[in-house]
């Protein structure tokens, strides 16, 4: 009995000393990333301010969304830093969902975003995760501590637009990104819908918004993504739904969504999510300059 408890406690050491290991690691690769983010350098200027007289240009939908969730004369959001907390599955095909908590630093001049995660496999153990978009190159790791690959891939064409998808339709979260001058272009559908375009360098995606009884954003979907199953790369349909929008800090964005893969029988949500604290950096970014994601974040 004393020898199995003097075992135990060793691998629970080892254990611990691993988590510990692994938790280094993950965060020198994370500012590795943030040093990538930050040489990507400030997009040329453009506009610093919303003009929400200036929007008679696009879809109807679209200038009561804008007009909806932030006012004339809102500075125009260069870096975003938001907390996350909810719950992401795991299966393939079927349920096996994991709490994760996640803090995404965005810049909007050029799009980018790193989206640096925790998903509870154990109490106390987990996956770590980067998914990321950073000067036109898409990125997705998963590590178990932080220590041991379980998946990774990089640098495709696929991958970059996917996650450029992402950029767009989390636009929802830094909405002046979707304002004229920001590189998005619109095109009317009918009253509550409208097509999204971006292009970032030689990658281009567009997005189909469709807007609530509100005129906020309810849904986006792209009829093809690209979706790694059992190692092949399948194009699949894929849809974000938004929800319980609030102000904050000068801007109505929501803080809860849900994101899922729409195979033929149906969708197949794998993130559910909220939004537990959101900053906005307005200024800085616009000379190169992004502060460091330590910064305090408020709800």
């Amino acid at each position: 009995m004393l020898k199995a408890l003097v075992l135990l406690l060793v691998l629970a050491v080892l254990v611990r000393a691993l988590v510990a290991w692994g938790g280094a690691r993950w965060r020198t690769a994370t500012r590795g990333l943030e040093a990538r983010l930050d040489s990507v350098g400030a997009a040329p200027p453009g506009p610093t301010v919303a003009d929400l007289v200036a929007l008679a240009a696009l879809p109807a939908p679209v200038q009561r969304y804008l007009r909806a969730a932030m006012r004339d004369g809102e500075p125009i959001v260069a870096a975003a830093w938001l907390e996350q907390a909810g719950t992401f599955n795991l299966a393939d095909d079927g349920n096996r969902w994991k709490t994760f908590t996640a803090v995404e630093r965005v810049v909007t001049r050029r799009p980018g975003f790193i989206w640096n995660a925790s998903i509870a496999m154990l109490p106390g153990l987990g996956v770590r995760v980067h998914d990321a978009y950073i000067g036109g190159i898409g990125l997705l790791r998963a590590d178990l501590f932080g220590l041991v690959p379980l998946a990774g891939q990089a640098g495709t064409p696929g991958l970059a637009q996917g996650e450029l998808m992402r950029f767009l339709a989390e636009a929802a979260w830094y909405p002046t990104a979707l304002l004229p001058g920001q590189g998005v272009r619109w095109e009317a559908v009918d009253d509550r819908s409208a097509r999204a375009t971006l292009q970032d360098g030689d990658t281009e995606v567009s997005l189909l918004f469709h807007f609530d009884g509100e005129d906020l954003i309810e849904s986006v979907r792209a009829e093809a993504r690209d979706r790694l199953v059992d190692g092949a790369v399948v194009p699949m349909a894929w849809e974000g739904h938004w929800r319980d929008y609030q102000w904050r800090d000068g801007l109505r964005i929501p803080l809860e969504g849900e994101v899922a893969w729409v195979l033929p029988d149906g969708p197949r949500p794998y993130w559910r999510g909220r939004v537990m604290a959101v900053r906005y950096d307005r200024a800085r970014c616009r000379a190169g300059v992004i502060p460091s994601s330590d910064s305090t974040l408020s709800a």
